[in-house]
């Protein structure tokens, strides 16, 4: 398997696992919470099925760096938020500081976040170049990150 350090899901699954690992063994750390561990399975999966049901319903490359969906999706889950692969991201990622207590994986979410949000703001400045007043409709009415509970947008 090939890591592309570039690929912000090779990042996001497989080198910041390892580097909290890497850190765990050295400190020999033993100790996961394994409450938490759920949250893991969440964000990788959100991001998965996301993702692929995007560029089913879309069109368009899996990543918005590499280009534009053909269309729009504002329904299932992009009724409720609309950058819910990023999303997933944050969330497996406040799992892994959770489960093990590391500070790799807190020092990796502290800036994840920053970088996140800002990813999603240029991507929507684009989205916004290519589809108008429909994502501006949209946009209005979906938060970025965090549902509205209790009413989600009507097509």
């Amino acid at each position: 398997m090939r890591i592309d350090l570039s690929s912000t899901s090779h990042r996001t699954f497989v080198l910041v696992p390892l580097a909290v690992a890497a850190e765990r063994l050295c400190r020999r750390k033993r100790v996961v919470h394994w409450r938490w561990a759920p949250l893991l399975l969440w964000g990788y999966l959100q991001y998965r099925v996301v993702g692929d049901r995007r560029v089913e319903e879309a069109g368009g490359p899996r990543g918005m760096s590499q280009g534009f969906p053909d269309r729009l999706v504002t329904d299932g889950i992009y009724a409720h938020v609309r950058n819910p692969m990023y999303l997933g991201h944050m969330i497996y990622l406040s799992g892994l500081t959770l489960l093990t207590r590391s500070p790799v994986a807190a020092g990796y979410l502290a800036g994840a976040v920053p970088w996140y949000n800002a990813r999603a703001a240029a991507d929507e400045a684009r989205l916004q170049e290519r589809f108008g007043e429909e994502y501006a409709n949209y946009r209005a009415a979906v938060p970025r990150w965090l549902p509205r509970l209790g009413r989600a947008r009507r097509r």
